[in-house]
């Protein structure tokens, strides 16, 4: 199994010699390899299990570096990198050919973000290339907020994992890239759209894809859990499977079935907190999923702020379940 501590100078030694380490950000931990090594990159492709069309995002310590590997950054775009930089903001930018086409999945651009956790920042710096770190789970299973979950879905698949505690927004970072002079949001995320619409004034936001996507995180049955996953009405739903006795358990966001024991039904957030609710998201979709259900029945958010984002996760979890 995977070592877990705290040393950088080990994670900093296995990622030069072309391995894979697990590593600490404030929106899930990444499975991380060096970006600009093909070996190192097609790794991460084969220990996810993960499509190759499907692009990674790379992480740096500072905009020196991003301009390293990237042709331009547009004015709209570096505005946003000044203002959210570090933090759970990735920008599609246009790439250099010292980008694998691995990394892009042949695409022009690049997913670049500088990532908010002290541990992995000072990984950063001793590191003379950047890191491609894709969530550090199966692809298509649940993304990981703590180093226990890496260590329970890949810890017998990879060396080091860099142990920085919880993750702090537990969704993954917001996309947002230029087409025509125009900002567009690519995937939501950590970072709320209205807070971007602060700095460059009205965006797109764009569906996600079901195929060939244009940046991560677009496949539309992605964030899925091994059991089924159900969208709807729970006070619908729960009766119905309450009457079949098929096992199944309860995704809330703030309300508490009586009659549900607590290891089958887990609340986002009882106090109806969106924040709280996005920190919470995967580690309790992977909690019921850990337990003996056929079907996990969920509820759609407040679709505003980080709702919008949790939404967004929920019903790819459930594509294919409708």
């Amino acid at each position: 199994m995977a070592q877990i501590g705290t040393d950088i100078e080990k994670a900093k030694a296995l990622l030069e010699s072309g391995e894979l380490v697990a590593i600490p950000t404030e929106t899930v931990y990444g499975l991380a390899g060096n970006a600009l090594n093909p070996d190192a990159v097609a790794k991460i492709f084969s220990v996810k299990n993960r499509p190759s069309f499907d692009p990674l995002i790379i992480h740096t310590d500072s905009l020196e570096k991003v301009r390293k590997f990237t042709l331009d950054i547009p004015a709209p775009l570096d505005r946003l990198a000044a203002h959210f930089w570090p933090g759970p903001l990735t920008l599609l930018l246009p790439k250099k050919p010292i980008v694998p086409d691995l990394v892009t999945s042949g695409l022009d651009t690049v997913a670049v973000r500088i990532p908010q956790h002290p541990l992995t920042l000072r990984l950063l710096e001793t590191l003379d290339f950047p890191l491609a770190a894709p969530s550090a789970n199966p692809f298509g299973y649940i993304s990981p907020t703590t180093a226990a979950h890496v260590q329970d879905q890949l810890g017998d698949k990879i060396p080091y994992i860099l142990d920085g505690g919880p993750s702090q927004v537990g969704l993954e970072s917001t996309i947002v890239g230029l087409e025509n002079g125009e900002v567009i949001v690519y995937r939501l995320g950590g970072l709320e759209v209205a807070a971007i619409e602060t700095i460059v004034g009205p965006v797109k936001i764009m569906a996600h894809s079901s195929s060939n996507p244009k940046s991560p995180g677009m496949l539309k049955s992605h964030y899925a859990p091994k059991a089924s996953f159900i969208l709807g009405d729970l006070e619908k739903l729960v009766p119905i499977y309450q009457k079949n006795g098929m096992p199944f358990g309860i995704l809330s966001f703030s309300r508490k079935f009586q009659d549900i024991p607590e290891p089958f039904q887990k609340q986002l957030s009882e106090k109806g907190d969106l924040a709280e609710a996005a920190k919470n998201l995967f580690a309790h979709m992977r909690a019921l999923d850990s337990v003996d259900v056929y079907v996990i029945l969920a509820e759609l958010l407040p679709d505003d702020g980080l709702g919008k984002a949790i939404n967004d996760r929920l019903k790819r979890a459930a594509a294919g379940e409708d």
